[in-house]
Protein backbone atom coordinates (compact mmCIF):
# COMPACT_ATOMS: atom_id res chain seq x y z
CA UNK A 1 0.00 0.00 0.00
CA UNK A 2 1.23 3.23 -1.30
CA UNK A 3 2.22 5.62 1.90
CA UNK A 4 0.05 8.67 2.02
CA UNK A 5 2.19 12.32 1.80
CA UNK A 6 1.77 15.52 2.94
CA UNK A 7 2.94 18.35 4.76
CA UNK A 8 3.02 19.46 8.73
CA UNK A 9 1.13 22.29 7.79
CA UNK A 10 -1.41 19.72 5.76
CA UNK A 11 -1.39 17.43 8.45
CA UNK A 12 -2.37 20.37 11.59
CA UNK A 13 -5.10 21.09 8.85
CA UNK A 14 -6.60 17.83 8.27
CA UNK A 15 -6.33 17.19 12.01
CA UNK A 16 -9.18 20.23 12.34
CA UNK A 17 -11.45 18.80 10.22
CA UNK A 18 -14.98 18.11 10.93
CA UNK A 19 -17.10 16.03 9.31
CA UNK A 20 -21.18 16.92 8.74
CA UNK A 21 -23.67 14.06 9.28
CA UNK A 22 -24.50 12.05 6.54
CA UNK A 23 -28.09 13.09 5.34
CA UNK A 24 -28.67 9.58 3.83
CA UNK A 25 -30.09 10.85 0.38
CA UNK A 26 -30.59 8.46 -1.89
CA UNK A 27 -27.64 8.06 -4.52
CA UNK A 28 -29.73 7.75 -8.13
CA UNK A 29 -26.54 6.69 -10.41
CA UNK A 30 -27.22 7.76 -14.30
CA UNK A 31 -30.84 8.01 -13.96
CA UNK A 32 -32.34 11.37 -15.45
CA UNK A 33 -33.75 13.69 -13.09
CA UNK A 34 -37.24 13.35 -13.15
CA UNK A 35 -39.26 16.74 -14.74
CA UNK A 36 -41.16 16.91 -12.35
CA UNK A 37 -38.25 17.05 -9.24
CA UNK A 38 -36.70 20.53 -9.58
CA UNK A 39 -32.69 20.36 -9.56
CA UNK A 40 -31.72 22.72 -6.70
CA UNK A 41 -28.29 21.74 -6.26
CA UNK A 42 -24.79 21.08 -8.13
CA UNK A 43 -21.70 20.07 -6.87
CA UNK A 44 -18.86 18.17 -8.74
CA UNK A 45 -15.70 16.07 -8.64
CA UNK A 46 -13.00 17.80 -10.33
CA UNK A 47 -10.35 16.02 -11.82
CA UNK A 48 -6.40 16.44 -11.58
CA UNK A 49 -4.56 15.01 -14.30
CA UNK A 50 -3.24 12.69 -11.78
CA UNK A 51 -6.79 10.71 -10.91
CA UNK A 52 -7.11 12.84 -7.95
CA UNK A 53 -9.97 15.50 -6.97
CA UNK A 54 -10.59 18.64 -5.56
CA UNK A 55 -11.59 19.29 -1.81
CA UNK A 56 -12.27 22.96 -0.35
CA UNK A 57 -11.54 22.85 3.83
CA UNK A 58 -12.88 25.89 6.09
CA UNK A 59 -9.80 25.99 8.21
CA UNK A 60 -12.57 28.33 10.82
CA UNK A 61 -14.57 25.50 11.28
CA UNK A 62 -12.86 22.54 9.42
CA UNK A 63 -15.63 21.16 7.26
CA UNK A 64 -14.50 19.70 3.96
CA UNK A 65 -16.92 20.08 0.84
CA UNK A 66 -16.71 19.29 -2.65
CA UNK A 67 -17.22 23.11 -5.29
CA UNK A 68 -20.31 23.58 -6.17
CA UNK A 69 -23.58 25.01 -4.54
CA UNK A 70 -26.83 26.32 -5.28
CA UNK A 71 -28.47 26.94 -8.92
CA UNK A 72 -29.26 30.79 -9.38
CA UNK A 73 -31.19 32.63 -11.94
CA UNK A 74 -28.20 33.61 -14.12
CA UNK A 75 -27.45 29.41 -14.74
CA UNK A 76 -30.22 29.12 -16.70
CA UNK A 77 -31.32 25.94 -15.07
CA UNK A 78 -28.19 23.71 -16.06
CA UNK A 79 -26.05 22.19 -13.48
CA UNK A 80 -23.12 22.43 -15.77
CA UNK A 81 -23.32 26.09 -15.45
CA UNK A 82 -23.86 26.66 -12.37
CA UNK A 83 -21.05 23.55 -11.26
CA UNK A 84 -18.46 26.13 -13.19
CA UNK A 85 -19.29 29.31 -11.32
CA UNK A 86 -19.85 27.85 -8.32
CA UNK A 87 -16.11 26.72 -8.31
CA UNK A 88 -14.90 29.77 -10.09
CA UNK A 89 -16.64 31.55 -7.05
CA UNK A 90 -15.36 29.31 -4.20
CA UNK A 91 -12.06 28.08 -5.29
CA UNK A 92 -11.64 30.26 -8.47
CA UNK A 93 -11.42 27.19 -10.62
CA UNK A 94 -11.64 26.75 -14.23
CA UNK A 95 -13.28 23.58 -15.31
CA UNK A 96 -13.73 21.74 -18.42
CA UNK A 97 -17.39 20.28 -19.54
CA UNK A 98 -18.88 19.15 -17.25
CA UNK A 99 -20.38 15.05 -16.91
CA UNK A 100 -23.40 14.01 -15.19
CA UNK A 101 -23.15 11.33 -12.87
CA UNK A 102 -26.44 11.17 -11.12
CA UNK A 103 -28.54 12.97 -8.36
CA UNK A 104 -29.25 12.53 -4.92
CA UNK A 105 -32.94 12.41 -3.90
CA UNK A 106 -33.63 14.74 -1.12
CA UNK A 107 -37.25 13.79 -0.06
CA UNK A 108 -36.87 16.33 2.93
CA UNK A 109 -35.84 19.63 0.40
CA UNK A 110 -33.71 21.26 3.11
CA UNK A 111 -32.30 23.25 -0.64
CA UNK A 112 -35.80 23.46 -1.16
CA UNK A 113 -38.41 25.06 1.12
CA UNK A 114 -38.91 22.09 2.46
CA UNK A 115 -39.91 20.86 -0.85
CA UNK A 116 -38.40 17.39 -2.43
CA UNK A 117 -35.89 17.95 -4.82
CA UNK A 118 -32.73 16.85 -6.71
CA UNK A 119 -28.78 17.16 -6.01
CA UNK A 120 -26.91 17.08 -8.97
CA UNK A 121 -23.48 15.04 -8.71
CA UNK A 122 -20.74 15.84 -12.09
CA UNK A 123 -17.54 15.55 -12.82
CA UNK A 124 -14.47 17.50 -14.80
CA UNK A 125 -11.28 18.51 -15.62
CA UNK A 126 -9.48 20.40 -13.14
CA UNK A 127 -7.76 22.88 -15.49
CA UNK A 128 -6.31 25.60 -13.26
CA UNK A 129 -6.54 27.51 -10.13
CA UNK A 130 -6.36 31.58 -10.01
CA UNK A 131 -5.09 32.93 -6.71
CA UNK A 132 -6.74 32.40 -3.42
CA UNK A 133 -9.69 35.07 -2.68
CA UNK A 134 -13.06 34.67 -0.28
CA UNK A 135 -16.30 32.84 -1.76
CA UNK A 136 -18.29 36.41 -2.54
CA UNK A 137 -21.19 34.52 -1.92
CA UNK A 138 -20.34 33.51 2.15
CA UNK A 139 -17.41 35.24 2.64
CA UNK A 140 -15.36 31.77 3.26
CA UNK A 141 -11.43 31.47 2.46
CA UNK A 142 -10.92 27.75 1.43
CA UNK A 143 -8.16 25.89 1.19
CA UNK A 144 -8.02 24.11 -1.67
CA UNK A 145 -6.38 20.47 -1.51
CA UNK A 146 -5.30 17.59 -4.18
CA UNK A 147 -6.82 14.21 -2.57
CA UNK A 148 -7.41 10.54 -4.09
CA UNK A 149 -10.99 10.21 -4.58
CA UNK A 150 -11.57 7.58 -1.54
CA UNK A 151 -9.91 9.74 0.80
CA UNK A 152 -12.26 12.80 -0.10
CA UNK A 153 -15.15 10.76 0.72
CA UNK A 154 -13.50 9.69 4.49
CA UNK A 155 -12.78 13.94 4.93
CA UNK A 156 -16.48 14.25 3.54
CA UNK A 157 -17.88 11.95 6.01
CA UNK A 158 -19.78 10.05 3.65
CA UNK A 159 -19.56 6.78 4.30
CA UNK A 160 -20.42 3.76 1.75
CA UNK A 161 -22.93 6.06 0.19
CA UNK A 162 -20.06 8.39 -0.48
CA UNK A 163 -18.11 5.41 -1.64
CA UNK A 164 -20.17 4.66 -4.03
CA UNK A 165 -20.82 7.88 -6.05
CA UNK A 166 -16.55 8.29 -5.95
CA UNK A 167 -16.91 5.42 -7.49
CA UNK A 168 -19.03 6.59 -10.63
CA UNK A 169 -17.21 9.88 -10.47
CA UNK A 170 -13.79 7.94 -10.95
CA UNK A 171 -15.43 5.45 -13.75
CA UNK A 172 -16.77 7.98 -15.63
CA UNK A 173 -13.38 10.47 -15.34
CA UNK A 174 -11.42 7.12 -16.42
CA UNK A 175 -13.37 7.07 -19.48
CA UNK A 176 -14.41 10.77 -20.41
CA UNK A 177 -11.03 12.51 -19.09
CA UNK A 178 -8.12 9.90 -19.31
CA UNK A 179 -7.59 10.02 -15.60
CA UNK A 180 -5.93 6.70 -14.26
CA UNK A 181 -8.18 4.40 -12.11
CA UNK A 182 -5.63 4.87 -9.26
CA UNK A 183 -5.09 8.18 -8.28
CA UNK A 184 -1.89 9.56 -6.76
CA UNK A 185 -2.31 9.25 -3.29
CA UNK A 186 -0.23 12.28 -2.25
CA UNK A 187 -2.25 15.20 -0.55
CA UNK A 188 -1.28 18.54 -1.95
CA UNK A 189 -2.41 22.27 -1.41
CA UNK A 190 -2.56 23.81 -4.06
CA UNK A 191 -0.51 27.21 -3.98
CA UNK A 192 -2.11 30.59 -3.05
CA UNK A 193 -0.92 32.05 -6.46
CA UNK A 194 -2.66 29.81 -8.22
CA UNK A 195 -1.49 27.21 -10.92
CA UNK A 196 -2.55 24.85 -13.76
CA UNK A 197 -3.79 21.45 -13.61
CA UNK A 198 -5.13 19.80 -16.45
CA UNK A 199 -5.54 21.96 -19.00
CA UNK A 200 -7.96 21.31 -21.37
CA UNK A 201 -5.66 20.70 -24.36
CA UNK A 202 -3.74 17.79 -22.18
Amino acid sequence: MQRIEYSAEIADLLGRVRRRPAAGWPWRPEEPVPQWLPVKQSWGWLFARDGRVLTLVNPKDGIVSLPGGSLEPEDGGDPGAALAREAAEEAQAVIGPAHYLGYLYDRVGSANGGHECARVRMAARLCAVGPSAPDPASGRHYRRLLVAPGLAVELLGWGEPGLRQARAAVGAAVRQLGVPAAANEAIEELPMAGCEVFPISG
